[in-house]
Order: C-alpha cells, then structure tokens, then sequence
C-alpha cells in the first residue's frame, strides 16, 4: 500500500520494480494485488488485458482500519483491553498515557 502511496497508479509489473533483491514473484505479488483489491484498499482500471491499480483510501484510513481489526480480533472489540494490555507489556510510558487520555478527553 505504502508504494501505492507514495508512487501512484501502478501496473504490478511497476510495482515489482521498487522490490530489492530477491523480489517477489510476479504472480505472488498479482496475488497480493488483488487481494487489497477484494478488502477495498484499490481498485483499478483496465487498459487492455492489463490491470492499473490504485489505492482507494488514505494511509490514514488504513491505519485506522487496521488498528480497528486488531482491536477487534485480539482484544475482544475494545479499547481498553488494548491499552491495558500496553499498560501491563511496560510498552506505554504514564506520560504517554496521560496524553492519551488528554486526546480522548479533547475528542
């Protein structure tokens, strides 16, 4: 997603070309395509027998996405099993959390 960002509409034989070596193969990476395809993050245009993708969101709205789905399958659909569980791992600073809750309060 992050290169479809970055660059633009791309053919997946475009996109392979920003992959160092080894690079993935092109029916591996089609693949993938696609499947963002099937999830909405792109859609395409044809040209031909040839397929154009694009992104269909923002990073953003990825990142709010995908935070929700984590939340959603790991933490039982909320929030503050999330934090709590950052919280208990040491991974969050009270300074942080403190902010946080300052952003939650300001809405």
């Amino acid at each position: 997603m992050e290169l479809y960002w970055q660059h633009g509409p791309m053919f997946v034989k475009e996109l392979l070309e920003y992959y160092d070596e080894p690079r993935p193969h092109f029916n591996t990476l089609s693949t993938t395509v696609r499947i963002l395809e099937k999830k909405g993050f792109l859609d395409h245009k044809q040209y031909g027998t040839s397929y154009q993708y694009f992104p269909t969101i923002t990073e953003k709205e990825y990142g709010r996405s995908s935070l929700t789905g984590i939340i959603k399958d790991y933490f039982n659909d909320s929030y503050l099993s999330a934090v709590s569980a950052f919280v208990k791992e040491e991974k969050i600073s009270v300074d942080e959390l403190k902010e946080l809750i300052e952003k939650i309060e300001q809405g």
